[in-house]
């Protein structure tokens, strides 16, 4: 897209560089340590281990940069960004401190996705909900053996001060320790005389108060309700309400804390199992039974998500998502396709809209800008927003805080925690632009960008993000459009993920890799022994040769061909990479030809000029159509239509006919219509070349700078030369009508020859059935000729007057020509006639069958109409083909005849 719109004159800026991947970067580099050293990030320190993330960084850039060049990627490098340089960080400083002012970013103690393996919060978005039907063991990481999960557990709390219990069920027993109440439904008769008691703890010295709400289903299981605050949503909004003891009994990396008791300092998922059997040493045990459920997974650790209850920073979402609904209904941003555009209105829509968790508890990252008060005398609430101070600097924060803060004594400790990497990629259309400087010529020029080109699955990731904090901090919207491409699967549909060992690398398919080196490649990852056996096995079924070298270009127009306008994914096929390679090499082998045929004194012409014989009128006007259709099909961003209409200009129409025909008329025709085509060859080659540029640069470049230039061109690069326009003095219908009959008619000829299989010294005979034909057919015979094949050695052109040839076959040309083909003496009569009776009678047969079938009183009524219809057409198709094989029988009688 940039290189067409750079082509077409306009100031074309891709801006290069990478966002800093939080928590990915860091789970990566953590899992590198573990396997390497046997060490974990706390064992190097903040400081240290920061710095080995920036050695990582800077060696997998430099790999990110080299596939993006090596794809073919049309850069402005000495723009490139990164979303922890200087530059982007003092953005995204002023980003969080205006929003923090504003009161849009605010400090609140809720329930977050918690990855204990990775000691952070994640979003929603990052989260995967894995479906179970029933009782199934699961690998978690950190655990030698698999968990159970899939089942739920029914047993009793003994009431305070009586022998009775209370059944309550729950399908994550080990949260019991987190229990401060019961719930019942108010009308629930066989639990009100509890209301108002209390249960007793069995291993805590805790009391948890029975209370009744309408939010308790009578229907579903016991009917009473277990609560956990703490750590599930619903329980939490129960706790809110009725005033419970919220009580978190996790560390961060998933142990039991103080608040467990005996458990203390055991493992979340060994203590499921301890719990229930000290349950059952107490008599308070029921049963378990399978339990369909969904078990939230960490998407980047693949750990099991807990709920947990953190003090956060939030960003208020529902007045900048409004703004940018506002936007994209109103069409000042244009999101394609239409699919992407209704995921975004539904994500945006104000009943699934939610606050935005922004911090994250890692090390890598931008640490967030704000600041707590310690103040003297005061015990510390990590959770009062009136505590905390926002500040470009330290001294800015300290400034607010003393204002707010009159005659108090206080320190102020930084927040340890980083932002959410998409605050940051939030900003990016600007803040690689230079914002917030006021003075930036950048911002000026080029914002709002045009275009923003990105994967439907970071929609509400990026998308959603950049358009709700660039209306808000600019007042503009970031960019005018945005283009969503189909994502590359593998060749089973899966999404490619180094946690499945499924990634291909472009370099692997540009240079071409051995099979045993791509399951090389496996053992240098972070994949645990198992994944690599089922990996190393998905490679040798779907890359048993290895991965051919395919280069660059055929990867690119691979991809781009393959992009539906619905937006549909893409598999990865290694044959069809492998047509997209034959393609470059017919265009290398196209461009080699025409060059070669060039004089070393050739001069084009100053312009382009419409050529001399009907060949080089139709190819022109074949160019310039195609050249219309692949803009709008460009500005329609309707890329596989554009890939399609390049394709067959090249194959079909360049190469296949106008190429093979040029070489006759250099050499028999005129010498003015051997200049003509010559100069058509060139004019055709560079039209072909500019039109496939941005689909292909490296081929069309170097097949380019190969050819002469025009007077006074001095165009340095082909990516900086004109796109080809509509020009209306190539385009001619009747030139195109005209040599559409040649090429009918030539196509019948080698139709003959091939079913009669004349490979040499073939005699073709054309009659044209009216005289405008009789003129097109009598003008091009030597054209005729060269498109028949080498196999054509003869060619005569018939009146319309003249009677059927003798000694021949016929093959009918439309209404307008009938090709014939002179066979008596070099085919065998009576075998022909021979096989094509046998195969007239197995169809005659089947008219038997059919007739039968069709007759028959049940078929009638019991058929339906549609069926009826189809197998009526099958009899019109049998009788058509057996029509066709009885002219055949009567042609070869003839033939003997004659």
């Amino acid at each position: 897209m940039v290189r067409w719109y750079r082509m077409r004159g306009y100031s074309s800026l891709w801006l290069p560089g990478c966002d800093h991947a939080g928590i990915a970067t860091q789970s990566v580099v953590e899992r590198m340590l573990q396997r390497r050293e046997n060490k974990t990030r706390h064992d190097l320190g903040r400081e240290k281990f920061v710095e080995r993330v920036w050695e990582w960084k800077e060696e997998y850039h430099q790999k990110i940069n080299k596939a993006l060049t090596k794809l073919g990627g049309s850069f402005d490098w000495e723009r490139e960004a990164f979303t922890m340089s200087p530059q982007l960080t003092k953005a995204v400083n002023e980003a969080f401190v205006s929003f923090h002012e504003e009161g849009i970013i605010y400090r609140a103690n809720r329930l977050v996705n918690w990855s204990t393996r990775l000691s952070t919060a994640v979003s929603n978005l990052e989260v995967n909900n894995k479906e179970l039907t029933g009782r199934t063991l699961l690998d978690v990481p950190g655990y030698d053996r698999k968990v159970e999960f899939g089942v739920i557990v029914h047993f009793k709390y003994q009431i305070e001060g009586s022998d009775e219990t209370i059944e309550v069920a729950t399908t994550r027993i080990e949260t019991m320790l987190g229990d401060t109440g019961i719930a019942v439904h108010p009308s629930d008769k066989r639990y009100t005389h509890l209301v108002g008691k209390n249960a007793i703890h069995p291993f805590l010295d805790r009391k948890l108060p029975i209370i009744a709400d309408e939010y308790v289903d009578l229907e579903f299981g016991t009917g009473a309700v277990k609560l956990t605050p703490a750590h599930d949503t619903n329980d939490f909004n129960l706790g809110q309400k009725h005033k419970l003891e919220f009580i978190n009994i996790l560390t961060d990396d998933g142990l039991m804390n103080e608040n467990a008791g005996p458990y203390q300092g055991q493992k979340r998922f060994d203590v499921r199992y301890k719990v229930q059997e000290d349950l059952k040493a107490k008599g308070l045990w029921v049963k378990v039974e399978p339990n369909p459920m969904k078990v939230p997974v960490c998407d980047r650790s693949k750990d099991i998500i807990e709920p947990i209850l953190k003090p956060q920073w939030w960003v208020k979402t529902s007045k900048l998502a409004a703004a940018a609904v506002d936007a994209v209904k109103s069409g000042e941003i244009e999101i394609r396709p239409s699919t992407a555009r209704n995921m975004f209105l539904a994500w945006m829509h104000p009943d699934n809209i939610q606050d935005w968790c922004i911090s994250r508890q890692l090390w890598w990252g931008h640490q967030c800008p704000v600041y707590q008060a310690i103040v003297d005398g005061e015990t510390t609430d990590s959770a009062n927003n009136e505590r905390w101070f926002a500040g470009r600097t330290e001294e800015e924060a300290r400034a607010k805080a003393e204002k707010a803060l009159p005659g108090k004594t206080f320190k102020l400790v930084r927040d340890e925690d980083v932002l959410d990497t998409w605050f940051s990629s939030g900003i990016w259309p600007f803040s690689t632009l230079g914002w917030p400087d006021k003075k930036s010529l950048d911002m000026e020029r080029f914002f709002p960008t045009s275009v923003l080109e990105t994967g439907w699955d970071i929609i509400f990731f990026w998308i959603a993000r950049m358009i709700m904090m660039g209306i808000k901090l600019t007042g503009k919207v970031p960019f005018k459009e945005v283009f969503c491409h189909s994502l590359v699967r593998d060749n089973e549909g899966r999404k490619m993920s180094k946690s499945l060992g499924n990634t291909i690398s472009p370099l692997d398919v540009i240079a071409g890799i051995k099979l045993q080196d791509l399951n090389d490649q496996l053992l240098t990852g972070n994949l645990h022994p198992s994944e690599v056996e089922k990996a190393t096995k998905w490679q040798r079924m779907a890359f048993p040769d290895g991965i051919p070298q395919c280069g660059a270009d055929a990867l690119r127009f691979f991809m781009v061909s393959s992009t539906a306008p619905s937006g549909g994914d893409i598999n990865l096929d290694i044959k069809v990479l492998a047509a997209m390679r034959r393609f470059s090499n017919k265009i290398w082998q196209a461009g080699k030809f025409v060059l070669g045929k060039l004089p070393e004194n050739f001069k084009p012409t100053p312009k382009a000029e419409p050529g001399v014989t009907l060949a080089e009128k139709w190819i022109l006007s074949k160019m310039t159509t195609a050249a219309k259709e692949m803009n709008e099909a460009m500005e329609a961003r309707e890329f596989q239509k554009a890939s399609n209409l390049v394709y067959q200009y090249w194959w079909t129409h360049l190469c296949d006919v106008w190429i093979e025909n040029s070489k006759s008329i250099i050499q028999d025709g005129t010498p003015e219509e051997a200049e003509s085509s010559l100069q058509t060859l060139y004019t055709t080659l560079e039209g072909a070349l500019l039109m496939i540029h941005p689909f292909m640069p490296f081929i069309s470049e170097e097949l380019w700078q190969r050819l002469p230039r025009r007077p006074e061109d001095k165009t340095e690069s082909i990516m900086l030369a004109a796109y080809p326009e509509f020009d209306e003095k190539f385009y001619s219908p009747d030139a195109e009508a005209a040599y559409e009959l040649v090429m009918a008619c030539s196509r019948g000829a080698r139709s003959l020859m091939s079913e009669y299989q004349i490979k040499e010294e073939g005699k073709v005979l054309f009659q044209a059935l009216d005289e405008t034909s009789l003129s097109t057919v009598t003008k091009e015979i030597a054209s005729i000729k060269t498109l028949c094949g080498k196999g054509c050695k003869e060619v005569e052109i018939l009146p319309p007057s003249s009677s059927r040839p003798a000694g021949c076959v016929a093959y009918p040309v439309g209404s307008e020509a009938v090709a014939y083909l002179f066979v008596k003496g070099r085919v065998d009569l009576d075998a022909e006639i021979s096989k094509a009776q046998k195969k007239l009678d197995k169809v005659e047969a089947g008219i038997s069958k059919q007739k039968k079938l069709l007759a028959d009183t049940k078929y009638q009524q019991k058929v339906s109409a549609a069926i009826r219809e189809s197998d009526a057409k099958k009899m019109a198709d049998l009788e058509s083909e057996a029509r066709g094989f009885q002219g055949t029988i009567q042609q070869f009688e003839q033939l003997k005849l004659e």
